[in-house]
């Protein structure tokens, strides 16, 4: 039911997927850790690749006005905690850049964003993996043309995976 799911964006870019709903920072598959602030650091560059995003947008973001903290130790600490959780470096960057006393700027690479439709709670995906096994069975019958999967389509990667499930579980049950 499309009523009961919703998007969840995952921003890749190298070895690393940064899930911007659940504030997940992953690389190669496997879970980092990285602070909160230091995420929402991440997710502003990310949102604005190539451009700079100012401290004071930083600022704005990360500290209500109410609140009085060291401003400078707390946006250095928190730029930090991300470079190393990305293993970039100020000296020489690879994905954060600092522009002194203005900002920063993500200068990495990013393969576009993927949606990926999540359940809402208490519903279900549109289609479970088994209706799809079920689906690819009703029309095994009819002459496949596929072409091979591309990298930028995860979404047919997963049809292609899952056609060949639905043969090998036919080849299992023909015996």
């Amino acid at each position: 039911m499309p009523g009961n799911q919703h998007t969840r964006t995952v921003t890749r870019f190298g070895p690393f997927e940064a899930d911007l709903q659940t504030q997940e920072l992953r690389k190669q598959g496997r879970r980092l850790r990285l602070p909160g602030q230091s995420f929402q650091i991440l997710k502003m560059l990310l949102e604005r690749p190539g451009e700079l995003v100012t401290r004071e947008e930083l600022r704005t973001a990360l500290w209500p006005s109410d609140t009085f903290v060291d401003f400078e130790h707390g946006l250095h600490a928190g730029v930090n905690r991300l470079r190393e959780a990305l293993g970039d470096s100020a000296d020489s960057p690879r994905l954060v850049e600092t522009l002194p006393r203005r900002g920063y700027r993500f200068i990495g690479a990013i393969t576009p964003p993927i949606s990926v439709p999540q359940p809402l709670e208490g519903g279900s995906a549109a289609q479970p993996v088994s209706a799809a096994v079920e689906t690819n069975r009703a029309t095994a019958a009819r002459p496949q043309v596929s072409s091979p999967p591309r990298a930028d389509h995860p979404q047919r990667e997963l049809g292609v995976q899952v056609a060949k499930l639905a043969r090998a579980d036919r080849s299992v049950l023909a015996k």
